[in-house]
C-alpha cells in the first residue's frame, strides 16, 4: 500500500538535524517513509491533499496502565498520596478479567492515538486470580484493533503485604509463576524485527510490592529473551523510607544491588534523584519516563527534568494511569510538563520544542527503537496531521516546532498514520466504531463499579 501526503504545509521531522521542511511531500509505501521532498513523482494509492497542515512525529507513550481507565475519578481517593491511593484502588483492582481489559485498553489506545500517539507502552501488573497470557491476549487484541504500534509488559507483583510489601494477597502472584509466565509472553508476543507492532518487555511493580529475588530474576530472563525491563522508582518519599527501612539502602541503590540498571532499563517518574543518583542514571544509560500530571495529582513532586537532560539522561513522556492522570492525551501530558517545568525551574526548564523531542525520539530511545520517534527517509511511517485553520490555533501556528507544548490543542489531531495506515481520519478512529466502543465500555464500568 502507497500513501502520498502531498504538499503538507510544514513538517516538523524531529531528526537529528532538527529539520523542519515546508511545502513538501511525503511518499510512504509499505508502512515506511520512502522519500520526502517537493513535487514528488510517484504513483500512489492515497493521496492527501495537506497544504493546510502541519505534521509531527507520532508520538510514543512510555508508561501507562490501560486498566485504570475504567477506575478514575473516583471519590474516594481525591486527595490522596500514592500508598493509600494504592491500597483503597487494589480493592477494586482485584476484580479485572479480560473483557475489561481488553475494553479499557481500547478506549485508552483510541484516546493516544486521537491525541498523536502511535506507540504505547502499557504497564500491566495487576493479575488477579492467575489472570496472565490471556490479559496479554485482550491487550494486544485491543491494538490490532486500534491500529496502534504496543509494547506491552508483563507486570509483576509478588510482595503482598502479609510479606512486608504494600498489595493484598488477591492481586499478587508467585515468583515461579511470573517467571514461568514472562517466558510465554516473550515468545509469543515479543517482536524485535524492524517495524514491529508487537513487544513485550517485564516490569516488576515497584519496590514495595515486587521482592529483591522477582527483580534478580526478571532482570536475568529479560536479559537472556533480549528484551527490556521496566519499573516504578523514586516516585515518592514513602517509598525511599520503605527501601531504607526495609533494605538499607534508598531505591536506586537497591536497584543497583539487583542489576536492575543500565541501557536496557527505564524508570517510570525518578522524582527524587539526588545529583549522585543522576549521575548513575547518566553513567548506565537508564531511561526515565517523565509522568508530570500524576506526579502533581498524587503530590508527589517534580522530576529534575532539566538536570537530567543536562546529564544526557534518555528522558521520555508518559500520561501514567488513567487513575492517577484522568486522561489519556500525551499532547496535554506534554503541555503540562512543559508549564510545570518552567514554573519550577524558570529559565533552566526545557523549551517547548525539547518537550516535543521527549515526546517523540526521546520516547523511541526509551524503548530501545530506532525505527520510529522522527520523520526521516527509511523510518516508520508513524506521523500525525493537524489542520492549521483550527480557531484554537489562531494566531499559534507561526512557530510549528513549539506549538503543541507551548500552546497546546483542543481536542482530536486530524490524522494519526501509524506504519503508513491512516487510523485516526478527520478525528475519527478508522478502524473502530467509537460510539460502540463507548457503550460497550460504559456497560463494563457500571458492573465493574457497581455504580446506578
Amino acid at each position: 500500500m502507497a500513501l502520498l501526503l502531498r504538499n503538507v504545509r510544514c513538517v516538523v521531522s524531529c531528526d537529528d538535524a532538527d529539520t523542519v521542511y515546508e511545502k513538501v511531500d511525503i511518499f510512504i509505501e509499505d508502512g515506511v517513509i520512502r522519500s520526502i521532498g517537493r513535487d514528488l513523482d510517484v504513483a500512489a494509492e492515497r493521496v492527501i491533499n495537506c497544504s493546510n497542515y502541519l505534521c509531527y512525529p507520532g508520538l510514543v507513550n512510555t508508561h501507562h496502565h490501560f486498566y485504570q481507565l475504567f477506575s478514575r475519578n473516583l471519590p474516594q481517593v481525591q486527595g490522596m498520596r500514592l500508598f493509600d491511593w494504592l491500597t483503597t484502588l487494589y480493592g477494586i483492582w482485584k476484580n479485572l478479567d479480560a473483557e475489561l481489559v481488553h475494553l479499557s485498553s481500547a478506549c485508552a489506545l483510541t484516546l493516544l492515538a486521537k491525541s498523536g500517539c502511535t506507540t504505547a507502552f502499557d504497564h500491566h501488573y495487576v493479575f488477579p486470580q492467575n489472570h496472565s497470557i490471556d490479559f496479554l491476549d485482550a491487550q494486544f487484541s485491543a491494538a490490532d484493533e486500534t491500529g496502534m504500534r504496543m509494547v506491552a509488559s508483563r507486570g509483576s507483583m509478588n510482595l503482598s503485604k502479609k510479606d512486608g510489601g504494600l498489595p493484598p494477597d488477591s492481586v499478587v502472584q508467585t515468583t515461579s509463576t511470573i517467571l514461568s509466565d514472562s517466558r510465554d509472553a516473550v515468545e509469543k508476543y515479543h517482536d524485535p524485527s524492524f517495524g514491529a507492532m508487537h513487544q513485550v518487555a517485564l516490569a516488576p511493580c515497584s519496590p514495595f510490592s515486587a521482592s529483591s529475588d522477582l527483580y534478580r530474576e526478571s532482570a536475568a530472563l529479560a536479559r537472556s529473551l533480549g528484551v527490556r525491563l521496566h519499573t516504578h522508582l523514586c516516585e515518592t518519599k514513602d517509598e525511599e523510607h520503605f527501601t531504607m527501612t526495609a533494605f538499607g539502602m534508598r531505591p536506586l541503590a537497591y536497584m543497583q544491588s539487583l542489576g536492575f540498571v543500565g541501557e536496557d532499563v527505564w524508570v517510570a517518574h525518578g522524582i527524587h534523584f539526588t545529583d549522585e543518583e543522576l549521575d548513575v542514571l547518566a553513567s548506565t544509560g537508564t531511561a526515565v519516563a517523565h509522568c508530570p500530571v500524576s506526579n502533581m495529582k498524587l503530590a508527589s513532586g517534580v522530576a529534575r527534568i532539566p538536570d537530567m537532560l543536562a546529564r544526557g539522561i534518555p528522558v521520555s513522556i508518559a500520561v501514567d494511569g488513567s487513575a492517577s492522570n484522568d486522561g489519556s492525551d500525551l499532547l496535554s501530558e506534554m503541555r503540562a510538563g512543559y508549564l510545570l517545568s518552567r514554573v519550577i525551574y524558570g529559565e533552566r526548564a526545557p523549551s517547548a520544542y525539547d518537550y516535543l523531542k521527549m515526546a517523540t525520539v526521546g520516547g523511541a530511545r526509551t524503548l530501545g527503537r530506532d525505527d520510529i520517534g522522527s520523520i526521516a527517509v527509511g523510518k516508520c511511517a508513524d506521523l500525525f496531521l493537524i489542520d492549521k485553520r483550527r480557531l484554537d490555533l489562531i494566531g499559534a501556528a507561526y512557530s510549528p516546532k513549539t506549538m503543541l507544548a507551548a500552546v497546546g490543542l483542543s481536542g482530536a489531531v486530524d490524522y494519526t498514520i501509524v506504519g503508513g495506515e491512516v487510523v485516526v481520519e478527520d478525528r475519527r478512529m478508522k478502524r473502530i466504531d467509537e460510539d460502540a466502543l463507548f457503550e460497550a465500555s460504559h456497560r463494563r464500568v457500571k458492573s465493574y463499579l457497581d455504580v446506578r
